[in-house]
């Protein structure tokens, strides 16, 4: 693969592909599907493709209900409108019947652009991540997308499914397999480790790149799969690194950070420095000026694990 790829588009891709292989398939739209790529399969499986219209909570109720028929419904919109408008829908319809519901969601984070704060899902994962039963995947690059709708058809139960806008640079070469709960080592090192997600691997491997040159060799670990956590990558991390840093285009508070704390805080104790956003919501801007302006930049990224190893050194 080369150039940029949006998750979206792998995604719709993806979706059409399995559907030829897997009849159990069905798909759901809340009227957005050439947007989340959706009309992918729709074109090639119509007998097979709902379109909702703008009714979220409708589009996870009805896919409860296929996936109680036995079907196997992946069900998409917007992240804000996904998580936010059909919360009560997820929980109790989806997750706490621990129902066979695929919530594949596009248009998260800043990178939505000029559509604003109202549009940007910056909190997604820690909803999504709260709720018993579900696993939830947010894929760098098209290969993990590809990887991440397959597994998803294979789990018996709800999934979520965190996807982009904007087009992102592969991060795998030949051979990549994706396994649900299993981070990826893309680059070694033995003075940091970067847990990046998403958008931000691309970015930590820029990161990791600039370091070298200061002598910081920074390891950059992919971690695809929010829940489960690989607790042991992490650990692993931490113990042979001694210091940490989380990557994430989403709010500090209760996603990849908030895990990777959760888990070292109680099992091996180091230095994190979480990148995301400080507790705030997006804005409108391009989808650049907004990943600037946030530090979710290589730069910012590299900012975080000098601070890192600093505290390491200095014992804190």
């Amino acid at each position: 693969m080369s150039g940029k790829t949006a998750t979206r588009e792998a995604y719709g891709r993806a979706l059409a592909e399995l559907g030829g292989y897997n009849k159990r398939v069905v798909v759901l739209d809340a009227d957005l599907s050439k947007s989340t790529k959706t009309a992918d399969f729709a074109r090639v499986f119509p007998e097979r493709f709902f379109n909702m219209g703008v009714a979220e909570q409708n589009l996870i109720g009805t896919a409860a209900g296929l996936a109680a028929a036995g079907k196997i419904p992946f069900a998409s919109t917007f992240a804000v409108f996904a998580t936010g408008r059909a919360f009560d829908q997820i929980r109790n319809s989806v997750a706490y019947a621990g129902l066979n519901v695929k919530i594949a969601a596009t248009h998260a984070g800043v990178t939505v652009g000029e559509d604003g704060g109202s549009h940007q899902s910056v909190e997604d994962i820690a909803v999504m991540r709260s709720l018993p039963n579900l696993t939830v995947f947010v894929p760098a690059d098209e290969a993990e997308t590809f990887g991440a709708v397959r597994a998803a058809a294979e789990i018996d139960g709800p999934v979520y499914i965190r996807l982009g806008r904007a087009g992102v640079p592969p991060v795998h070469g030949q051979g990549f397999r994706f396994v649900p709960g299993k981070a990826v080592i893309i680059r070694e090192g033995r003075d940091a480790a970067i847990i990046a997600t998403g958008i931000m691997v691309a970015a930590a491997l820029k990161a990791a790149s600039a370091l070298a040159g200061e002598g910081i060799e920074a390891r950059v670990v992919s971690m695809h799969t929010i829940k489960p956590l690989d607790v042991e990558a992490v650990l692993s991390a931490a113990r042979e690194t001694g210091a940490l840093v989380t990557a994430e285009e989403h709010s500090v508070i209760g996603g990849l950070g908030g895990a990777v704390c959760e888990a070292v805080c109680q099992l091996y104790p180091v230095p994190v420095k979480r990148v995301g956003l400080p507790d705030v919501f997006g804005e409108s801007g391009k989808p650049e000026e907004l990943l600037e302006k946030f530090g979710l930049t290589p730069s910012g990224i590299a900012d975080a694990v000098r601070g890192a190893v600093k505290m390491k050194k200095a014992g804190i």
